[in-house]
């Protein structure tokens, strides 16, 4: 674990004792990248028989502070969204089908999204995961209908200014101007939401929005 002081490496630490999951999955042996494709036409299957939003590529363009520019691919098939153009209020997800926090949190994620969605965007990114069929499935069974994103070699974690994510389940927080940092403190939290009105506090207290 890559150790960053501050803010960051509190929340480090509280994620620990969280009982929050390694980053590392379980079938994945020393290092090197993934070859696994997200986009198949077994997976555009699996993806139709789902209620999963198809993913939308942001129009503007990176700001400082903002979420880095990275083009990442839609999971099970469609457009791929440079994560620096995009805009909030918003929520990302970040998840795996691996990470057991993550499969509980995934309907709380939904339940906000069906409540709020058209006030503040709720976006998932499959993180670290080379089971790209089991991530549709566990969103399938989930009910989660907002978009979501793959990043099988974990693209996002270390790449300026998101710091490294050395566990999930994750939160980051980007504003309406596409802000992710604020005050020099990036707005990622490693954090199992176990309610909807835990997520609305934070999302109160990170976004400055009245739900």
């Amino acid at each position: 674990m890559i150790r960053r002081r501050g803010a960051v490496a509190l929340a480090v630490g509280a994620l620990l004792l969280a009982g929050c999951s390694s980053i590392s999955p379980p079938d994945i042996k020393g290092p090197g990248r993934s070859n696994v494709k997200v986009d198949t036409p077994e997976l555009r299957d699996l993806k139709a028989s789902t209620k999963i939003e198809e993913c939308t590529p942001g129009t503007a363009a990176p700001v400082e502070d903002g979420l880095p520019s990275l083009s990442l691919p839609c999971l099970g098939g469609g457009e791929s969204v440079d994560i620096g153009a995009l805009r909030g209020p918003m929520v990302i997800n970040l998840w795996a089908s691996w990470c057991g926090p993550c499969e509980r949190e995934l309907p709380i994620y939904q339940k906000f999204y069906a409540k709020h969605g058209e006030k503040v965007a709720v976006l998932g990114v499959d993180l670290q995961d080379n089971r790209p069929a089991a991530a549709l499935e566990l969103a399938k069974n989930s009910g989660v209908t907002y978009p979501q994103l793959a990043d099988p070699n974990s693209d996002l974690a270390g790449k300026k200014p998101i710091p490294a994510i050395p566990a999930l389940p994750a939160i980051i927080f980007v504003d309406a101007d596409g802000r992710f940092v604020v005050d020099g403190v990036p707005q990622l939290i490693f954090r199992e939401i176990k309610s909807v009105a835990e997520l609305e506090d934070l999302v109160e207290e990170r976004l400055g929005i009245e739900l």
